[in-house]
């Protein structure tokens, strides 16, 4: 049988950012996916957005993760030429009545460090960006946007450098304990294949239940629910009348960030995502959505006309929450929770991953270590 030291399932940008960081560690790196190519999934479905880490709760893996995780994000792009922007974004009270909303916020963003944020008033907001309605808002100069795709391809340049490799089309049925070791059933190119590894991630987003489910050494207890959260972009045909990326006050519910307004490095503004529980994987855009769309970007996006929003993407969110649950964590799994030697497993990895995946990986580095 074929062995080798470390297996990452899973090539989204966060398994990816594990395999390239554990490689250059030293350890011979296999990463798989089901798909033909890498960041097929959850990767290739999102917003591209570097957040500055100002939402989450003090002391939780999201805040700690996402602060650390943008910090070296950047140092990373600059150091890799991917492409990236520090644009900066306004959170925007659109009402006298959300402005306490932004108080909260600040306080969240001071408990996790994040020490940049400014007030500005609605004759600031309307003489920086003019086509913005609110009464009051939060600047974030320390957010940004990324090329998701080129970072990928950054973190898979520095897994093959350190002798790594990806291996696409491989499904993974399963996984026995053998002497110590990780025995993976898989499925590659349709053809059944098993190999040994002494350490093994399951960073699969979407898959990681599916996956955990499939290893016979772990008690089925340890692993958390997942729900299919469904988020609806819409493009905006036309130019952007936006210099930064525009939010309203999170939704009450905790599921959002409510329907935002983002710029991509080619200048196209899609709005998105919102919260639609669903019970299989649909990548449809839900048209029906649309007026409601209307009515939330024209909250603070008066000028919006009737036909500019042009069905764009879905992006499905690997939540640990239901509808009307507390907000949940991160989860990262290793021996203390599990029992299970040299076995990681990250589940609800949803926002703000891509933020935190170079900061996940020096944690599932650590725990391995």
């Amino acid at each position: 049988m074929d062995h080798i030291d470390t297996c990452v399932v899973g090539a989204g940008v966060v398994g990816l950012a594990v395999a390239s960081r554990l490689a250059s560690a030293g350890h011979e790196v296999i990463i798989l996916d089901m798909e033909a190519e890498f960041g097929q999934g959850v990767s290739s479905r999102n917003s591209e957005v570097i957040h500055a880490g100002i939402y989450y709760p003090a002391g939780s893996l999201k805040a700690r993760m996402c602060v650390e995780g943008k910090r070296k994000l950047y140092e990373y792009c600059e150091g890799h030429n991917v492409s990236h922007a520090r644009c900066g974004k306004l959170i925007v009270a659109t009402e006298p009545d959300e402005e306490d909303v932004l108080e909260d916020i600040l306080a969240k963003a001071r408990a996790n460090d994040v020490n940049d944020l400014e007030y500005w008033d609605s004759t600031r907001i309307q003489r920086q960006e003019p086509h913005v309605r609110g009464t009051r808002a939060l600047f974030s100069p320390s957010t940004g946007i990324v090329s998701s795709h080129e970072l990928m391809q950054a973190y898979l340049g520095d897994l093959d450098t350190h002798g790594g490799m990806f291996v696409g089309q491989t499904t993974v049925l399963g996984a026995d304990l053998a002497s110590g070791l990780f025995v993976l059933r898989c499925e590659s190119d349709g053809v059944p294949y098993e190999f040994s590894c002494r350490m093994l991630v399951n960073a699969a987003a979407l898959g990681a239940q599916d996956v955990a489910g499939g290893f016979s050494f772990l008690d089925k207890d340890t692993v958390p629910p997942l729900y299919l959260c469904k988020g609806n972009y819409f493009t905006l045909s036309g130019g952007s009348p936006f210099k930064r990326l525009i939010y309203p006050v999170p939704e009450k519910s905790g599921a959002g960030l409510g329907v935002h307004a983002t710029i991509d490095l080619g200048g196209q503004v899609k709005f998105g995502p919102d919260v639609e529980y669903i019970d299989d994987e649909d990548y449809e855009v839900s048209t029906a959505r649309e007026a409601d769309y209307y009515d939330s970007v024209r909250r603070y996006f008066p000028g919006l006309e009737d036909g500019q929003l042009v069905p764009g993407y879905v992006g499905i969110r690997p939540k640990l929450q239901g509808p009307g649950d507390p907000v949940a964590d991160f989860v990262i799994q290793d021996e203390s929770d599990h029992q299970v030697p040299n076995l990681v497993q990250l589940f609800g990895i949803e926002s703000p991953g891509l933020t935190s995946s170079l900061a996940i990986a020096d944690e599932v580095c650590r725990r391995l270590a």
